[in-house]
């Protein structure tokens, strides 16, 4: 293993955070964009962190209320395997929310099954009832 690092790292969570496992404990993957990647190295590759907490108001926070999407500021302590395919590793012992991921949009939510095409999500409720009283798709 390489030398620990304390770093203070922004990044997206890619997927709701897990309990870890043990109590006052959670997991999640943090993904870090280089900052100034386009001037740079356009090609330059994004950073997964795996990372855990054993602060409980802090893994409490994270099962609670943390979605994929948002963006938050780590403070922890950052280890990386020898093994280059491994992620980076980070025992976090500050989080903060910079931004929230935006709400999805409702008409990704509503079509259980195709009925038709309806121009807004509001118009979804004729076709169906359209579909269900024989009409088929329009």
């Amino acid at each position: 293993m390489n030398p620990q690092t304390h770093r203070v790292i922004d990044g997206y969570v890619d997927a709701i955070p897990a309990p870890g496992t043990g109590w006052g404990t959670a997991v999640f993957d943090l993904t870090h964009s280089p900052a100034g990647a386009d001037r740079i190295a356009p090609d330059t590759a994004d950073t997964l962190f795996a990372c855990t907490t054993g602060d409980p108001r802090i893994a409490d926070v994270l099962l609670r209320e943390i979605q994929p999407g948002d963006l938050l500021r780590i403070t922890g302590i950052v280890v990386q395997s020898d093994a280059l395919e491994a992620p980076a590793r980070l025992a976090v012992d500050a989080l903060e929310v910079l931004a929230a991921a935006p709400l999805p949009v409702l008409y990704d939510l509503v079509l259980e099954r195709w009925v038709g095409e309806a121009a807004s999500p509001d118009a979804i409720g004729d076709l169906i009832d359209a579909w269900e009283n024989g009409g088929g798709p329009r």
